[in-house]
Protein backbone atom coordinates (compact mmCIF):
# COMPACT_ATOMS: atom_id res chain seq x y z
CA UNK A 1 0.00 0.00 0.00
CA UNK A 2 2.43 2.38 1.27
CA UNK A 3 5.05 2.10 -2.50
CA UNK A 4 0.94 2.60 -3.99
CA UNK A 5 0.81 6.29 -2.38
CA UNK A 6 4.19 6.72 -3.25
CA UNK A 7 3.94 6.18 -6.66
CA UNK A 8 0.81 8.74 -6.88
CA UNK A 9 2.58 11.05 -5.07
CA UNK A 10 5.14 10.73 -7.59
CA UNK A 11 2.69 11.12 -10.62
CA UNK A 12 0.61 13.83 -8.94
CA UNK A 13 4.04 15.84 -8.46
CA UNK A 14 5.16 15.21 -11.41
CA UNK A 15 1.79 16.73 -13.28
CA UNK A 16 2.19 19.89 -11.35
CA UNK A 17 5.68 20.51 -12.28
CA UNK A 18 6.94 22.76 -14.52
CA UNK A 19 10.06 22.98 -16.09
CA UNK A 20 12.80 21.77 -14.26
CA UNK A 21 16.24 23.10 -13.56
CA UNK A 22 19.45 20.99 -14.15
CA UNK A 23 22.03 20.13 -11.83
CA UNK A 24 24.47 21.03 -14.40
CA UNK A 25 23.07 24.42 -14.94
CA UNK A 26 22.70 24.91 -10.86
CA UNK A 27 25.37 27.64 -9.64
CA UNK A 28 27.26 27.00 -7.00
CA UNK A 29 25.00 29.36 -4.77
CA UNK A 30 22.12 27.02 -5.86
CA UNK A 31 23.97 23.64 -4.48
CA UNK A 32 24.72 25.72 -0.98
CA UNK A 33 20.68 26.57 -0.86
CA UNK A 34 19.65 23.50 -1.73
CA UNK A 35 21.88 21.50 1.06
CA UNK A 36 20.96 24.31 3.85
CA UNK A 37 17.55 23.53 2.99
CA UNK A 38 17.64 20.29 3.44
CA UNK A 39 19.27 20.12 6.35
CA UNK A 40 17.16 23.05 7.78
CA UNK A 41 14.72 21.03 7.43
CA UNK A 42 15.81 17.42 8.75
CA UNK A 43 17.20 19.62 11.97
CA UNK A 44 13.32 21.14 11.98
CA UNK A 45 12.59 17.46 12.75
CA UNK A 46 15.28 17.07 15.14
CA UNK A 47 13.28 20.03 17.42
CA UNK A 48 9.92 18.99 16.28
CA UNK A 49 9.22 22.11 14.94
CA UNK A 50 6.60 21.79 12.17
CA UNK A 51 6.19 25.07 11.22
CA UNK A 52 9.47 25.20 10.19
CA UNK A 53 9.92 21.67 8.79
CA UNK A 54 6.64 22.82 6.37
CA UNK A 55 8.02 26.56 5.72
CA UNK A 56 10.97 24.13 3.66
CA UNK A 57 8.10 22.26 1.53
CA UNK A 58 7.06 23.28 -1.97
CA UNK A 59 3.29 24.57 -2.57
CA UNK A 60 2.52 21.30 -4.26
CA UNK A 61 3.91 19.40 -0.93
CA UNK A 62 1.80 22.10 0.75
CA UNK A 63 -1.62 21.19 -1.04
CA UNK A 64 -1.25 17.71 -0.23
CA UNK A 65 0.03 17.70 3.33
CA UNK A 66 -2.86 21.16 4.48
CA UNK A 67 -1.22 21.68 7.54
CA UNK A 68 1.69 21.24 9.62
CA UNK A 69 0.54 19.03 11.99
CA UNK A 70 -0.34 16.81 9.18
CA UNK A 71 2.86 17.16 7.16
CA UNK A 72 4.53 15.83 10.53
CA UNK A 73 2.49 13.30 11.30
CA UNK A 74 3.24 11.48 7.81
CA UNK A 75 7.26 12.35 8.24
CA UNK A 76 7.12 10.78 11.95
CA UNK A 77 5.21 7.62 10.71
CA UNK A 78 6.41 7.41 6.65
CA UNK A 79 10.11 8.66 7.24
CA UNK A 80 11.67 7.47 10.69
CA UNK A 81 15.34 7.58 9.20
CA UNK A 82 14.67 11.38 7.71
CA UNK A 83 12.83 12.28 10.70
CA UNK A 84 15.46 10.74 13.38
CA UNK A 85 18.59 10.21 11.66
CA UNK A 86 21.70 9.26 13.36
CA UNK A 87 23.84 10.30 11.05
CA UNK A 88 23.65 12.43 7.76
CA UNK A 89 25.82 12.42 4.75
CA UNK A 90 25.24 14.66 1.79
CA UNK A 91 26.11 12.88 -1.87
CA UNK A 92 25.53 14.70 -5.29
CA UNK A 93 22.99 16.41 -6.90
CA UNK A 94 22.19 15.23 -9.82
CA UNK A 95 18.86 15.29 -12.35
CA UNK A 96 15.42 14.07 -12.64
CA UNK A 97 12.52 15.54 -14.58
CA UNK A 98 10.60 17.38 -11.81
CA UNK A 99 14.33 19.23 -10.61
CA UNK A 100 17.44 18.60 -9.33
CA UNK A 101 17.66 15.68 -6.91
CA UNK A 102 19.45 15.76 -3.92
CA UNK A 103 20.99 12.67 -2.67
CA UNK A 104 21.28 12.07 1.65
CA UNK A 105 22.77 8.69 2.83
CA UNK A 106 21.37 8.56 6.74
CA UNK A 107 21.93 6.04 9.36
CA UNK A 108 18.34 5.84 10.67
CA UNK A 109 17.16 5.57 14.15
CA UNK A 110 17.11 1.51 13.85
CA UNK A 111 21.05 1.26 13.01
CA UNK A 112 20.32 0.73 9.32
CA UNK A 113 21.60 2.45 6.50
CA UNK A 114 18.94 4.63 3.91
CA UNK A 115 19.06 6.62 0.88
CA UNK A 116 16.97 10.00 1.13
CA UNK A 117 16.75 11.44 -2.64
CA UNK A 118 15.45 15.04 -2.20
CA UNK A 119 13.70 16.79 -5.25
CA UNK A 120 13.82 20.32 -5.25
CA UNK A 121 11.37 23.22 -6.89
CA UNK A 122 13.01 26.49 -7.87
CA UNK A 123 10.19 28.91 -6.99
CA UNK A 124 8.87 31.95 -8.66
CA UNK A 125 11.00 34.55 -6.26
CA UNK A 126 14.27 32.69 -7.51
CA UNK A 127 14.77 30.41 -3.79
CA UNK A 128 14.38 26.34 -3.68
CA UNK A 129 11.61 24.03 -1.82
CA UNK A 130 11.42 20.50 -0.84
CA UNK A 131 9.20 19.09 -3.57
CA UNK A 132 9.29 15.21 -2.77
CA UNK A 133 11.53 12.78 -1.50
CA UNK A 134 12.24 9.22 -1.63
CA UNK A 135 13.38 7.07 1.17
CA UNK A 136 14.93 3.34 0.52
CA UNK A 137 17.38 1.34 2.24
CA UNK A 138 21.04 1.48 1.43
CA UNK A 139 21.69 -2.27 -0.07
CA UNK A 140 25.10 -0.55 -1.69
CA UNK A 141 22.98 -0.97 -4.80
CA UNK A 142 23.33 2.45 -7.19
CA UNK A 143 20.37 4.70 -6.66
Amino acid sequence: MKSIAGFLLALLLIALGGPAARADDLSDGDRDAIRSIVMGQMTAFQHDDGNAAYGYASPAIRELFPSPDIFMNMVRKGYPPVYRPQSVTFGEIGDSPRGPQQKVFLTGPDGKSYVAVYTLQRQPDGTWKINGCTLVEDTGASI
